[in-house]
């Protein structure tokens, strides 16, 4: 191997590294735009080749933007506490009750509104809940981070991954529910009752509290909500880009708010995480220099050989030693270069989503979830989240990739 290739892999190795194992409690998005940035000062990877690379994320960053303002206007005016005290409602004093009203609720936010929403906003409301309902939260949370996985392939716009994988043109919504609904509703199922024999949830009733009212800025708030998971779908049936209409939707909901609450937009524009998009526009960069070390002609002649099924196994995997975003940054090159056949793409896709839930190295949901626990009080290890990952995500992965091969 050529001093340029191996310095190339040791610098993505170390940038990814420090994505995961986040040293001195700097951010993600510092050691990804940090390995990009050595890549190209060392002259191992040219400007415009990383600036391309930079540039074909767009659609992913305007996506972003937009769910994470939807989210943080949700946040900040009560949609979602308002949505979990509802379930606490709901559970008449049973913790089952609630566990499963908080798992489905979870499966609806990551459905339309991303994985990503349901770590970074629905976990501080689930924390508020099993307070409330003075409840163990672990069962509670370790459900709050696995559905953000499981349920993250139902539609294009459930997890950012998605266009990673496909590079920004997702198939269209019909072709799309024909490959995963199915292998989705299984994982989810799956996903739940494997966390219920994981972690037990003890007989006691739970405590019920008076349900609070949702004002009229989070009425509005979650009228924009809903008009923009009815829109994406219909963007998702024309297959047009999901970016731009998701990055206008957020846009258009919290200029409405901020005029007719006359109100700051800082709050809202602080909350925000934008190091996110720079994270995923290093890892982006990182991978491109990859390309340039022959690894993706390596793998794309290999994968042929592979049954789908185990592609995708393999895949999942990865994930878990690199996180899912630069896995599926790599395995769409792969794919650009290998054209394999639709249901090799589909497996690969399950694993990228569906692995992630074994290790809390697996996701950017799971990195942003251990992130709000931080912010709360709470904390899971490494060791914890292995523990029950190995039991939840095995049989999820195994019985979805099944489905999709049967499909």
């Amino acid at each position: 191997m050529p001093a340029s290739h191996l310095l190339t892999w040791l610098i993505a190795a170390a940038a990814t590294a420090g994505v995961i194992l986040r040293p001195r409690g700097w951010p993600e998005a510092v050691w990804a735009v940090g390995g990009a940035l050595l890549l190209v000062l060392s002259g191992l990877l040219p400007v415009e080749n990383a600036a391309e690379a930079a540039a074909r994320g767009g659609d992913v960053y305007f996506f972003l933007i937009g769910m994470m303002l939807l989210s943080e206007l949700g946040r900040q005016f009560g949609v979602f506490d308002w949505l979990a005290d509802w379930t606490l409602a709901r559970a008449r004093g049973s913790a089952s009750r609630l566990f499963l009203d908080l798992y489905l609720l979870g499966a609806a936010v990551t459905i339309f509104l991303s994985n990503d929403a349901t770590a970074v906003v629905l976990t501080p409301a689930v924390l508020v809940v099993t307070r409330k309902a003075r409840v163990h939260p672990l069962p509670y949370l370790f459900a709050c981070a696995m559905v953000a996985n499981a349920a993250s392939f139902v539609l294009p716009i459930s997890n950012p991954a998605n266009l990673v994988l496909y590079g920004g043109h997702t198939p269209a919504l019909l072709p799309w529910l024909k490959s995963f609904l199915l292998p989705s509703l299984a994982s989810i199922v799956t996903t739940y009752y494997c966390l219920r024999a994981a972690l037990p949830l003890g007989d006691a009733p739970i405590l019920v509290e008076q349900r609070a009212h949702l004002r009229a800025p989070g009425r509005l708030a979650l009228a924009g909500l809903v008009l923009t998971a009815a829109a994406l779908l219909v963007v998702s049936a024309l297959d047009l880009p999901l970016g731009p209409p998701t990055c206008l939707a957020g846009l258009s909901t919290a200029a409405l708010l901020w005029i007719t609450t006359r109100t700051s937009p800082l709050p809202i524009l602080q909350g925000i995480a934008w190091p996110v998009l720079l994270l995923v526009a290093g890892l982006f960069v990182l991978v491109e220099g990859l390309n340039h070390t022959g690894v993706v002609a390596l793998l794309a002649g290999g994968l042929p050989w592979l049954p789908p099924a185990l592609a995708g196994a393999l895949l999942a995997v990865a994930c878990n030693l690199m996180n899912n975003l630069p896995a599926g940054l790599l395995a769409s090159s792969v794919v650009a270069a290998a054209h394999p056949s639709q249901a090799m793409v589909d497996s690969l896709l399950i694993g990228v989503d569906l692995g992630p839930n074994l290790a809390v190295t697996g996701s950017l949901a799971t990195i942003l979830w251990l992130s709000a626990l931080r912010r709360e009080g709470e904390h899971v290890n490494s060791r914890q989240f292995l523990e029950v990952g190995a039991q939840v995500m095995f049989p999820a992965l195994g019985l979805a990739l099944l489905l999709r091969s049967l499909c």
